[in-house]
């Protein structure tokens, strides 16, 4: 599986499990929400900065966003 798949799902996942809608995880990791799903959908790959925000957003470590399951 494409890393960037792996990372999309696990975003997904992750972010549905905290009970946030992209908006929201946008607010907390002061990105955009379109970049939140773009990300999502596969359409755009996040750098290292915004993976960072995103799982400090989330309160997990980044190495959850690159588990292939």
């Amino acid at each position: 599986m494409k890393l960037r798949r792996v990372v999309a799902q696990n975003l997904r996942r992750q972010r549905r499990k905290s009970g946030l809608s992209q908006e929201e995880l946008a607010d907390r990791a002061g990105l955009n929400r379109n970049y939140i799903g773009m990300i999502e959908r596969e359409e755009n790959s996040p750098t290292v900065d915004a993976l960072e925000q995103i799982s400090e957003a989330l309160g997990v470590d980044p190495v959850i966003l690159f588990q292939d399951r």
